[in-house]
């Protein structure tokens, strides 16, 4: 199922890759919105886990971004053969990355389709923890000499608070704490996701400041060490001064899409797979 959220504002391009008013067209699909091991959770007997409504069933998290210049994922996780089939993408400039977490970056020896199809390595943009969680995993990628068929990348550093550009879009990295580990949400345009969060310091929230479509995660109502719970993920939206907000990282613990939904304050919106917004 797949509906389209269209909001009447652009995306600032940092290049001469814009139209006549500076700005860029921009579509963002929501490729998952489950947590670490999906919905539903195997072998669970719960409503949610057994629901009917395909808005109950989550993959992993990932989103989409493609403008005329560019066609970008963040995360690759265990699920992105299916999402990049289920999807259409049919070409893939750049990966980026929020951390180093399995759920977020197994699926990176998919992308050798890409390099076979483009006849060029697909750029990665990683901080520097997450490339070492990318070079324990995928060891076999960063060996000299290569074997034949490894995926072919093209590292990037993300640095801080530097923003960077990809075939004309620029990202700003949002930097938050998931328990003690360092993870990047990303700001692009109007446009801001955030994933695997407990934590957002004033200073960063402050980037998010005036999006017109914040995503942030909301685990479950119960607390989590490192997970916001819904409710403390509608305080953090509340603070930040967003237009909307779509809540993703859903485990089946929090509910059937639809209960709560309509449970949530105005503007606030539950992610599910396949739901698109444009700019």
């Amino acid at each position: 199922m797949v509906s389209t959220t269209t909001f009447r504002s652009g995306f600032f391009c940092g290049s001469n890759r814009s139209n006549k008013n500076g700005h860029l067209s921009v579509k963002v699909t929501f490729l998952g919105t489950g947590t670490s091991q999906g919905v539903p959770f195997i072998g669970c007997p719960c409503p949610v886990c057994n629901s009917a409504n395909p808005k109950d069933n989550r993959l992993r998290c990932s989103v989409w971004i493609q403008t005329d210049e560019a066609s970008i994922v963040i995360d690759s996780g265990p699920d992105f053969r299916y999402q990049m089939l289920r999807a259409g993408v049919r070409k893939l400039d750049a990966i980026i990355f929020t951390h180093g977490h399995k759920d977020h970056v197994a699926g990176l020896d998919d992308i050798r389709p890409y390099n076979f199809f483009e006849k060029k390595p697909v750029g990665v943009y990683a901080s520097l923890e997450t490339q070492e969680a990318l070079r324990r995993e995928f060891s076999y990628i960063f060996t000299n000499p290569t074997y034949p068929g490894i995926p072919q990348i093209t590292m990037h550093t993300i640095s801080g608070d530097e923003p960077f550009d990809i075939n004309g879009l620029v990202i700003t990295p949002v930097r938050v704490l998931h328990y003690e580990l360092e993870v990047l949400g990303f700001r692009i345009g109007d446009f801001t996701y955030i994933t695997d969060a407990n934590y957002i310091s004033p200073p960063e929230l402050n980037k998010v400041s005036g999006s017109k479509a914040m995503v942030l995660n909301a685990l479950r109502n119960e607390p989590h060490i490192s997970h916001f719970t819904l409710s403390q993920a509608i305080e953090v939206v509340s603070a930040a001064n967003v237009e909307a907000a779509y809540f993703t990282h859903v485990s089946h613990q929090l509910g059937l899409h639809d209960t709560v939904e309509a449970g949530l304050p105005p503007g606030m919106h539950l992610a599910y797979d396949g739901l698109t917004l444009e700019f």
